[in-house]
């Protein structure tokens, strides 16, 4: 297994741990239903690519190209799209009005988890 895609998702999921509980506490109150369901969404794609990313350690001891693709494909996917989102969702409650320029910014992360999931398959077709 790889250290490095291990300590990245466990850092994801333990954001997302927290993310989760923090738009269900904190937020329940500051945000408007259709901003907290854009958080929650925010929370869940980053949920399933952590782990996307524990599964891809397992890949990771032939250390190929492809699994290092999709390894910086997710990283950069959770950063951009759920990212994105939780800045979007509370730009209101901010304040932040200028933060809908970030709204293109979602589907390129979209974009990145399809090739982070075209890579693992790569990788896996590779495998003997």
């Amino acid at each position: 297994m790889d250290k490095q895609i291990i300590i990245t998702a466990s850092v994801f999921g333990m954001l997302a741990v927290a993310a989760g509980a923090f738009g269900a506490h904190a937020l329940k109150a500051v945000l408007a239903a259709e901003q907290l369901q854009t958080w929650q969404t925010a929370v869940q794609y980053q949920f399933y690519h952590v782990f996307a990313l524990l599964f891809l350690a397992f890949f990771a001891q032939q250390n190929s190209s492809y699994t290092n693709a999709a390894f910086y494909l997710f990283t950069f996917g959770i950063i951009f799209f759920s990212g994105s989102l939780y800045l979007l969702s509370c730009r209101y409650a901010l304040g932040w009005d200028w933060l809908k320029f970030f709204g293109p910014i979602t589907p390129i992360g979209g974009l990145l988890f399809i090739g982070g999931w075209l890579m693992l398959l790569l990788s896996a077709l590779k495998q003997k």
